[in-house]
């Protein structure tokens, strides 16, 4: 039986909308997603974003919920993070690590109970991570993919007065990491059922939006209704967590690094560190000091031009007006302004090593390490 030219991709509820705007669409993790959007662009996009607010949809990210007696324990063998503090209703970001201690996936942990944690994972690793999970469960705890359910991020240091004015939410006491659960009755022909954190991977202040998938056409409606709001497409969304140093899973983490290696130590519960070894490499922001653009793969050499390393990702930083970037390379080689060059299109281009996050972070109480 002939075997067709290509598999559909899938689409989120918010697919239609996305066309109706004028979106260039593009294969993402299995996904057509927006990739930017013609009125803006991707350069104006991330500008916008950083000044006024912008609307992400997200819904092609994994939303899990595990609940069940002994869960916190559970993900604390899942993961090398400690959750005995967190508080209810917060969130932490970890990873998520093989019997190698190579990172399975990064993701983002939420406390609802004390039995029952909402976990959000990355779109292009959902399969892989819901049957790790599964091989690893016990018989107390039940799994449930959130399959039926939307995401959408709102990003922009207006993203509270634009939650209050078109949901009519104040959430100004809400803290950063932490989440809202609530219903908005009438907003959009009835009852809609909201859980809201005050997180997201830009940067900026903001929130994400997890609801059902039927309700994310009226909300992404009534959301860009308003003047400061403006639809972002991914390639913004890339540059914006480059600017910031954040990991993008299968390009500056993969199950070939420990979370030692990434420089991701913090997420880790300080008796779990000794569990993994002392690396030898580090992940570390480099940035371009002459023209050009450095892109995943870029060879980083030395100053005596040997071969040490190589960009896991990188690109323009609309912000700073720069080439940056990450790269993994020996410990010999990670200081704070250490001089090495890129090659970019044969030629070698000056660079130095520069501290992550490459512009500062602007989220509520935020450190500017923790994403």
């Amino acid at each position: 039986m002939p075997q067709p030219d290509h598999i559909p991709l899938c689409q989120t509820s918010l697919h239609s909308a996305h066309v109706a705007l004028g979106a260039k669409m593009g294969a993402f993790a299995g996904y057509d997603m927006p990739l930017y959007y013609y009125d803006l662009g991707v350069l104006k996009e991330h500008e916008w974003v950083r000044s006024h607010c912008g609307v992400f949809d997200v819904s092609h990210m994994g939303q899990v919920r595990l609940k069940g007696q002994g869960v916190r324990a559970f993900l604390e063998q899942l993961t090398p993070s400690s959750f005995v503090k967190l508080p209810l209703n917060r969130a932490k970001y970890t990873v998520m690590v093989n019997e190698h201690g190579g990172i399975i996936d990064d993701l983002m942990v939420i406390k609802i109970t004390e039995d029952e944690f909402f976990l959000v994972i990355n779109a292009g690793c959902k399969a892989k991570d819901i049957k790790w999970i599964a091989s690893q469960l016990p018989s107390s705890i039940a799994l449930e993919y959130l399959d039926a359910h939307a995401l959408i991020a709102l990003q922009g240091p207006m993203a509270e007065q634009v939650m209050a004015d078109v949901l009519g939410i104040n959430l100004s006491h809400l803290k950063y990491m932490e989440l809202w659960q609530g219903n908005l009755p009438d907003l959009i022909e009835g009852d809609v059922s909201l859980m809201i954190s005050r997180l997201g991977y830009t940067g900026e202040d903001g929130f994400e939006i997890s609801m059902s998938a039927e309700s994310a056409p009226k909300i992404w409606q009534k959301l860009l209704g308003h003047d400061k709001v403006r639809p972002i497409g991914l390639a913004a969304r890339d540059s914006l967590r480059l600017e910031m140093g954040y990991c993008l899973y299968g390009h500056d983490i993969d199950e070939t690094t420990t979370p030692r290696e990434a420089d991701l130590e913090w997420v880790m519960a300080r008796d779990r560190i000794a569990d993994f070894e002392i690396p030898r490499r580090k992940r570390v922001g480099v940035m371009l000091l002459d023209k050009g653009v450095a892109r995943e793969g870029a060879v980083v050499l030395s100053e005596s031009g040997e071969h040490i390393g190589q960009v896991s990702s990188g690109g323009y930083s609309p912000t700073i007006k720069q080439s940056i970037g990450q790269a993994y390379l020996p410990l010999e080689h990670c200081a704070e302004g250490n001089k090495i060059f890129i090659q970019v299109r044969g030629n070698k281009i000056p660079a130095e090593i520069r501290k992550m996050p490459f512009v500062p972070a602007r989220t509520k109480g935020a450190s500017p390490a923790i994403p």
